[in-house]
């Protein structure tokens, strides 16, 4: 017995060690290269499936060409991409529909997938017209995110957000980021020059981050795992308190909306490519002060998920 319970000390210290490791080396990489934008390539080309012609995609630093840009990552997702993004589409034309003065483009980022993921974002592209949904080719799979930083780079609109391929948050819960967004840039707007007129006011120009979260179901969630899962995520989300600070309880969400401004700063420096760029995304934004807004969202789990420490990751 005492053994055992020597060994479970022993792993759990390991753990942590390597938790700690892992977003250590986040911080280091963010501080030591918060100023510098080698990681930017030139801007991407994209190919219109029905012309067959090349379409240049304009670049973070230019002016905002649509309201709303959504970037979804997409890695060997063949199969459950269809559904989120018939979902996304309709959701999207109706409040076009409504709405004359909307405007949006989706970004399918394929992150060297092996197998029919590629065919499935053309196929879109085709349907909607590549002015409204665009695919991104990486060749190779770089990390989830390297594929949202590339399409937050070639985006155009004045909120972006990034959502995951498996459509487990309701694409309708975009407008709780993107109401609590406007508010907070309109109190700040008002209160920092209260003589401007509303007609320059611009929320593409004012730097937000929204963080959408699931810490509102984590109680029924520590109910429903194994210990030592519940173990590893209250010990990967200590190394983060430690390491990025307090905040925000849910990191590992993949429905967070930026302003073009968050998005111009935080995504030309960033640095991690895989799981742990969440965490990053938190430092960087304490690093530059930019305001950060944790907001509950509708999640389910979708069958086929990708491993990755979550908060809510279940049996």
């Amino acid at each position: 017995m005492a053994f055992l319970l020597m060994m479970v000390e022993f792993l759990a210290a390991l753990v942590l060690i390597v938790l700690f490791g892992l977003v250590s080396v986040t911080v280091f990489k963010a501080y030591r290269r918060r100023h510098n934008n080698a990681h930017v390539e030139a801007p991407a080309i994209f190919e219109d499936p029905k012309s067959l012609k090349q379409v240049p995609c304009p670049y973070i630093f230019d002016p905002a060409e649509k309201y709303l840009s959504l970037i979804i990552p997409a890695f060997n997702e063949e199969h459950r991409l269809p559904g989120a993004l018939d979902e996304t589409m309709n959701y999207l034309q109706q409040r076009a529909a409504k709405d004359k003065s909307f405007s949006y483009e989706v970004l399918i980022v394929d992150d060297g997938s092996r197998d029919g993921t590629k065919r499935v974002a053309f196929g879109f592209v085709k349907k909607y017209g590549v002015d409204n949904v665009r695919a991104i080719l990486l060749g190779r799979n770089h990390g989830k995110g390297e594929a949202i930083r590339k399409g937050m780079l070639h985006s155009r609109g004045e909120l972006l957000l990034m959502l995951d391929a498996d459509g487990a948050t309701k694409v309708t819960d975009l407008e709780k980021l993107e109401n609590q967004i406007h508010a907070v840039a309109r109190k700040g707007y008002h209160c920092g020059d209260s003589e401007t007129s509303d007609t320059s006011f611009r929320i593409s120009d004012i730097p937000i981050v929204a963080f959408g979260s699931r810490a509102h179901l984590e109680e029924k969630a520590l109910a429903t795992r194994k210990w030592y899962r519940n173990f590893l995520m209250k010990g990967f989300h200590l190394v983060v308190v430690l390491t990025a600070g307090p905040g925000i309880r849910d990191t590992q969400c993949g429905f967070k909306m930026f302003t073009r401004s968050a998005a111009r700063k935080l995504f030309t420096n960033i640095r991690l490519k895989r799981w742990c760029f969440d965490v990053e995304l938190v430092f960087l934004c304490k690093w530059f002060g930019i305001p950060m807004l944790e907001i509950s969202v509708n999640w389910s789990e979708i069958p086929g998920s990708k491993i990755c420490f979550s908060t809510l990751n279940r049996n």
